[in-house]
């Protein structure tokens, strides 16, 4: 199977399973699920969170699934136990698509090796 076939594939999954699980099947897309990646990686879903740290919790995630790939490194947590990184590479100037298909990649590589998806 093609890459980008084998992408999609594993793309629709994770969005299908996790519009399921959090969205009564309601489609969910790139940016709700940098969101549902922020908020478990900083591991306190309980809490209400507010416009600012919503934000916050999607720099995380974004973070978090880019650091595999040499652009962000965990750094600490704060007393609030919020995980801070920090920038190793800038990331290269990429068209929206491009991105796009980059944070698609990154989901489906967290997914995958936290087996939520085979």
């Amino acid at each position: 199977m093609a890459r980008d076939e084998q992408l999609k594939e594993r793309w629709d999954l994770v969005v299908d399973k996790l519009s399921n699980q959090f969205a009564d099947g309601d489609r969910l897309d790139l940016d709700s699920i940098i969101y549902l990646i922020g908020v478990q990686e900083l591991g306190q879903p309980h809490l209400k969170f507010k416009k600012d740290h919503k934000l916050d919790l999607m720099h995380i995630a974004i973070c978090r699934l880019l650091e595999p790939y040499g652009y962000y490194e965990f750094d600490y947590f704060d007393d609030d136990k919020w995980p801070h990184y920090k920038v190793k590479t800038q990331l290269p100037h990429l068209k929206a698509g491009e991105q796009s298909v980059l944070m698609k990649e990154a989901i489906v590589n967290y997914f995958l090796e936290a087996e939520y998806i085979d």
